[in-house]
């Protein structure tokens, strides 16, 4: 299984250090060219999404990248990868790719201060290790959107179609619950 992983800026390395150890090929995406190769699955890392998507457009990758998700290409959005995939964004001018129909709250649990570890329930797994660094949540999803992970009453994970998005950073942990959970989805 070949998996592409957006490294224009954030958390990329550890995804691939991750999807390795699984079993998994990475590849870096770093320009437009990089998408033609063939991959199983997409990651879209934390980092800052604001500048990601400022240089997925100067790149022209935008158009692309949605397109590649719009067609089916299983992806995986962690943190900023969620605000990337977020229909809106409620307390930000605009959103991003708008590919998943869900409504996320940027930096909701305040600035690098109120980051925090936690461990709860994701997809069915329990007591999974949580690393929330100025996180963002959702606060609604679509009817087609399946909740996966809650966490005092805040939606932190979920699942549309060929898309799963985590507020949270299971590359940081010792734990592959959700990474497996991910390569499962491309199984499907």
């Amino acid at each position: 299984m070949v998996i592409g992983v957006l490294a224009l800026q954030g958390a990329f390395v550890e995804h691939q250090k991750v999807l390795e150890k699984l079993g998994c090929e990475t590849f870096t995406i770093r320009n437009k060219d990089d998408l033609n190769r063939a991959m199983d699955g997409l990651v879209l890392p934390g980092g800052e999404s604001t500048t990601m998507y400022g240089l997925l457009k100067e790149l022209h990758m935008e158009d692309e990248i949605k397109n590649l998700i719009n067609g089916g290409l299983p992806t995986f959005g962690t943190c900023a990868g969620l605000l990337l995939l977020a229909n809106e964004i409620q307390n930000y001018d605009s959103a991003f790719l708008q590919t998943m129909d869900i409504t996320a709250i940027k930096n909701a649990y305040g600035k690098q201060l109120g980051s925090f570890v936690t461990r709860a329930d994701f997809g069915g797994k329990k007591d999974i290790p949580f690393v929330f660094i100025r996180a963002p949540y959702i606060e609604r999803v679509g009817k087609n959107v399946e909740v996966l992970s809650v966490v005092d009453g805040k939606i932190v994970a979920a699942r549309q179609g060929n898309q799963l998005v985590t507020a949270f950073h299971p590359e940081l942990t010792d734990d592959f619950s959700v990474h497996s959970y991910f390569l499962g989805m491309i199984n499907q």
